[in-house]
């Protein structure tokens, strides 16, 4: 036996709540929006911007405020000063839009340095540089990969719970194409990537996909809430981020499995029970599983965001928030799709085993 944390089935109604959960769902989608419309956009980091990350590390551990105030003026667009580790010893310089060399602006920190904080011996441990170009070409191919394990994920999912792996396939390597001969003719990823994603829902709602149609919308939920959190917060986006969000979606749609499946079980051969009770029974009988599961990663990912330092605390901040969101979506968005479109989903009984007498061929014997 499996452990569980509710012993006795509950019988909370969820989809009572829908409602609601649909206009906090909103509110949160439209902060995060109006976030990035006043901020002109995600604050990138240098993988996406382009710069320069120099480490530097200084043999007597520094106050932020020291360090801060002996670069405070230096001629480097951009310029943010962040403590790298808890012992006060490293810093990262973070320098965005940089057009000059790298030596040029390692040698523009050092006579900084040693003209502010003479005396005080330090060293430029590390020195990275990205271009606009490459930051540029990264940005692009983020969202891709965000776009496309979303599309591959309602692939699978129409070809698991519906069967319908070919209707699902043709949506996906149809809308491949069309991004691939968009993209040849100069249209802007940015434009593509979402006008893609509107036209995936369309379909999936068109073709009558309602598993895949909830599990996409949930997962779409999910990373535009975590991204308008972070907007919010004033978080930057690098590589770091998008490997969150894409862990995000594996999570949420984890997640959102187990209560299909929960689902379809009891959707089996069950023509009389109205689908809201059958979705909510479901709902409540992975109820403790959900709690668990998210429980336990909640807490392995507090004590990344607690005690992990500086390198992975915003990774570990966005997959706090979409673990949180990802988990609420599951029930309260993913489910409640299910419900509004699931008027064609298919109740059939399963095939009765024919008892009938056959020969070593496997034919039906002949009747006497």
């Amino acid at each position: 036996m499996g452990l569980h944390l509710i012993s006795n089935e509950p019988q909370i109604n969820f989809i009572a709540w829908r409602k609601i959960s649909y206009i906090v769902s909103l509110l949160l989608l439209l902060a995060g929006a109006c976030s990035l419309l006043v901020k002109g956009g995600p604050r990138y980091g240098i993988d996406f911007a382009g710069g320069m990350t120099v480490q530097i590390y200084f043999q007597d551990a520094l106050p932020d405020e020291t360090v801060k105030a002996a670069l405070a003026g230096t001629p480097l667009p951009g310029l943010v000063v962040q403590k790298y580790g808890p012992d006060g010893h490293s810093y990262l310089l973070r320098i965005s839009g940089m057009e000059e060399s790298s030596s040029s602006a390692a040698a523009l920190v050092k006579e900084t340095l040693d003209a502010r904080l003479a005396g005080r011996a330090y060293e430029l441990q590390r020195l990275e540089m990205v271009g606009p170009k490459v930051g540029a070409d990264l940005r692009g191919k983020a969202l891709e990969a965000l776009y496309f394990a979303i599309l591959l994920v309602s692939v699978y999912i129409s070809g698991r719970f519906e069967r319908r792996w070919f209707t699902a396939a043709f949506m996906a390597a149809g809308l491949g194409l069309s991004m691939y001969f968009l993209g040849l003719a100069g249209v802007s990823k940015i434009f593509l990537i979402p006008l893609a994603s509107i036209l995936m829902l369309i379909l999936c709602w068109k073709l009558k996909l309602i598993f895949a149609l909830g599990a996409t919308i949930s997962m779409l939920h999910d990373v535009l809430i975590a991204i308008g959190f972070f907007s919010l917060l004033d978080k930057e986006f690098d590589v770091t981020i998008i490997a969150a969000l894409l862990t995000i979606i594996g999570y949420s749609l984890n997640d959102t499995i187990i209560i299909y499946d929960r689902i379809r079980e009891n959707l089996r051969g069950d023509f009389s029970t109205p689908l809201d009770l059958i979705i909510n029974r479901s709902i409540n009988q992975t109820l403790s599983r959900t709690i668990l599961t998210s429980g336990t990663t909640l807490f392995v990912v507090a004590a990344l965001l607690l005690f992990g330092g500086g390198i992975i605390h915003d990774f570990a901040l966005m997959m706090f928030i979409g673990v949180l969101v990802g988990t609420a979506s599951s029930i309260f968005v993913a489910s409640p799709v299910l419900l509004a479109f699931g008027g064609s989903i298919n109740r059939n009984p399963p095939k009765k085993e024919d008892r009938r007498p056959r020969d070593s061929d496997g034919r039906l014997a002949p009747q006497v």
